[in-house]
C-alpha cells in the first residue's frame, strides 16, 4: 500500500507463477516405476525368471509345508497317530471286502503286503492330487493380498502331503517284514520310487490347480476321478492276473498312478523282480508331468485370484 497526497493507492503484487507438473508418457511412467522397484500386477514373467523366483521361496515352502503337515491332525484327540491309523484301517477293511469276500487275491503270493503297499502309496497320491487341485482357490485370500509366484502353492501342498504320509511310510517299512517278506537291498530303492511318485503328484497338482482356478465347479470332479483311479490302478488286485497282458492291461499298468505302486512293490516285495520298464516309466511320467505341469501353470500366472 502507498500513501500519497490525500489519496491512498494500493499496489497489488503479481501472483507467483505456478509450476505445472510434468506429464509422463505411459512408457516413462513404467520406467519410473521399475526404477523404484515396483512391478506391474497381472503380468506373467519369463519362464526362467519365474523358476528362479520360485526357487528363492524354497525356505518359505518348507516352513509352510511342515507347519501345515503338523497341524493336519492336531484337532483330533489322537493327533498325528491318525496319519498311521487311517491307512491301517483301510488295509483291514479292504482285506475283508476284496481279499476274503470278493477273493481278488489271484496273482499274488503275499496279498497282505501287496494290499498294504497299494493302499499306503495310492493314499499319498490321492491326498496330494485332491489337495493340489485346490492349492490356489483354497488360498485365494493370500493370492489376492500378496505378490509371490503362485507355483509355490502347489509345491507346498504336495510337500505337505508327503510329510503327512511319512509316518505311514515308516509303518509300512515295519509291516512288510512282518508279512513274511525277506529283507532285500532292493528296499533301498523305495525312497527313489517315492521321489518319482512325488514328481508325478506335483505335475498333476500343477495341472489341476489351474483348471480348478479357471472352472471352480471342476473341483467337485477331482475326488470322483481319484476314486475311479483307485478301482482301476491295481490297489487291491493284480492287473495282469485279471486284465491279461494285452493293450488294456498295458494301459492300466503304465498309467502314472499304477506305475507308482508297481515300483514300490518291486522295491519291497520278493515276488516282483525289478523291471526297467516300470522304473523308466515312473521316471518319465515324473519328469514329463512336473515340467509340463509347471509350464501349464505358469501360463496362467497373471490370472490367479483375478476371478
Amino acid at each position: 500500500m502507498t500513501i500519497g497526497s490525500g489519496s491512498v493507492v494500493e499496489s497489488v503484487e503479481a501472483p507467483e507463477a505456478r509450476t505445472e507438473p510434468v506429464r509422463l508418457t505411459a512408457e516413462e511412467a513404467a520406467a519410473l516405476a521399475r526404477s523404484a522397484g515396483l512391478e506391474e500386477l497381472g503380468v506373467r514373467p519369463g519362464l526362467v525368471g519365474y523358476a528362479r523366483e520360485v526357487w528363492s521361496y524354497r525356505h518359505l515352502v518348507w516352513h509352510l509345508s511342515s507347519a501345515q503337515a503338523w497341524a493336519t491332525n492336531q484337532n483330533n484327540y489322537l493327533g498325528q497317530l491318525w496319519a498311521v491309523l487311517n491307512p491301517l484301517l483301510l488295509v483291514g477293511s479292504y482285506y475283508l471286502i476284496f481279499g476274503l469276500l470278493l477273493k481278488t487275491r489271484g496273482g499274488t503270493s503275499n496279498y497282505i503286503a501287496f494290499l498294504t503297499i497299494g493302499i499306503f502309496v495310492f493314499g499319498y497320491s490321492a491326498s496330494a492330487i485332491i489337495a493340489g487341485s485346490r492349492a490356489v482357490v483354497g488360498q485365494i485370500g493370500l493370492v489376492r493380498a500378496l505378490r509371490f509366484p503362485r507355483a509355490v502353492l502347489p509345491i507346498s501342498v504336495t510337500l505337505t502331503q508327503f510329510l503327512v504320509n511319512v509316518p505311514a511310510f515308516a509303518v509300512l517299512m515295519v509291516m512288510i517284514p512282518l508279512t513274511g517278506e525277506p529283507f532285500s537291498p532292493h528296499w533301498l530303492l523305495f525312497p527313489v520310487a517315492l521321489v518319482f511318485q512325488s514328481l508325478i503328484n506335483l505335475g498333476l497338482a500343477f495341472y489341476l490347480a489351474r483348471v480348478v482356478n479357471t472352472a471352480r465347479d471342476s473341483a467337485n470332479l477331482v475326488p470322483v476321478g481319484v476314486r475311479l483311479a483307485r478301482y482301476v490302478s491295481g490297489v487291491f488286485f493284480s492287473i495282469p492276473h485279471y486284465a491279461g497282458y494285452g493293450l488294456v492291461s498295458a494301459l492300466l499298468l503304465y498309467q502314472p498312478l499304477a506305475v507308482s505302486m508297481t515300483t514300490a512293490r518291486e522295491a519291497l516285495m520278493d515276488q516282483y523282480p525289478l523291471t526297467w520298464g516300470s522304473w523308466v516309466a515312473a521316471a518319465a511320467w515324473g519328469v514329463a508331468l512336473s515340467v509340463t505341469g509347471i509350464v501349464f501353470f505358469w501360463r496362467g500366472e497373471g490370472r490367479y485370484g483375478s476371478n
